[in-house]
């Protein structure tokens, strides 16, 4: 079984952990997951299945989206209400405080990771030297916020919509918001609602997932590898190609009839196959091999 599950992962579990769920629930061999969620959140998690592993570290890098749920007038060390709380106090803002203030945190901003996260600082994650007590200084980070939207406001709590480039921390994000308004501020929920191309509504909880299982109809939920790569243009090429690509040789663009550009492109053979993912540089008139596809 080769392909990616999309999977709306519960809260109070990890991405691992449920990643390895999802790994014994198809005797998979392998799995693998893309793109980080808190134990808290819930949402999309692309999980790669068997081969389709060796894809995860060439996904497109599409842009996410997540809705969120702020509260002010507190703030914790892992930025959300999970944490040690820190500091409280009264909340005196009105909703056209807050529209402002989250208006300067759209475009492009920079951001530094916060301690509770899976950033690496001299080999190790954040959070274990965060679970240590200890904090230590982060590079900040250009992202960009392409849209943010606030509702619901009760004069405490409000929900944000938050469209944004990958390596967007939202609990970083609200506790900014928080600093700036001055009475800081914590994360209660997170939803990712779209990551690596896909949305909620594709995804299947755990449980979902297992029913299928258990019916023999887990296939049914495997979106093929070459799906996950749409964005890039395709490339038919003949047979006796399509085995030199398939076996790791390159191949000479101008034996390919097509307009190359630089960049990534997917292979296919004559009878329309995925064979894997290449690269086109034209200096070198070549198209490189960066994965072949094995079932």
């Amino acid at each position: 079984m080769t392909g990616f599950i999309l999977l709306n992962k519960d809260t109070d579990i990890t991405s691992f952990s449920a990643c390895n769920r999802v790994k014994r629930i198809l005797g998979a061999k392998k799995t693998g997951h893309t793109g980080t969620l808190d134990p808290m959140a819930t949402g999309v998690l692309c999980v790669a299945v068997g081969n389709a592993t060796r894809f995860i570290e060439l996904l497109p890098s599409h842009g996410k989206s997540y809705r969120a749920r702020a509260r002010l007038g507190i703030t914790s060390d892992t930025l959300d209400v999970t944490g040690k709380v820190l500091s409280q106090s009264e909340v005196n803002i009105n909703e056209e405080q807050l529209l402002a203030v989250c208006e300067s945190f759209r475009g492009r901003i920079m951001q530094t990771p916060p301690m509770y996260s899976a950033v690496s600082k001299d080999g190790v994650r954040l959070y274990e030297l965060a679970r240590q007590g200890l904090e230590v200084d982060r590079e900040e980070r250009e992202i960009e916020i392409y849209s943010l939207d606030v509702s619901d406001f009760d004069g405490t709590e409000f929900t944000l919509e938050v469209s944004c480039s990958a390596g967007t921390y939202i609990r970083t994000l609200i506790d900014d918001i928080g600093r700036k308004l001055g009475c800081g501020a914590v994360m209660t929920a997170l939803v990712r609602t779209e990551a690596n191309g896909f949305s909620l509504d594709g995804c299947h909880t755990l449980a979902e997932i297992e029913e299928y299982a258990n019916n023999g109809k887990a296939d049914e939920l495997i979106v093929p590898v070459e799906k996950c790569f749409d964005c890039y243009s395709s490339v038919t090429v003949s047979e006796a190609q399509a085995k030199r690509f398939s076996n790791g040789g390159e191949l000479s663009l101008d034996r390919i009839k097509f307009s190359f550009t630089d960049g990534f492109y997917r292979v296919l053979s004559p009878d329309g196959k995925f064979l894997g993912l290449g690269e086109a540089c034209l200096d070198e008139n070549l198209l490189k091999v960066r994965r072949v596809y094995v079932d």
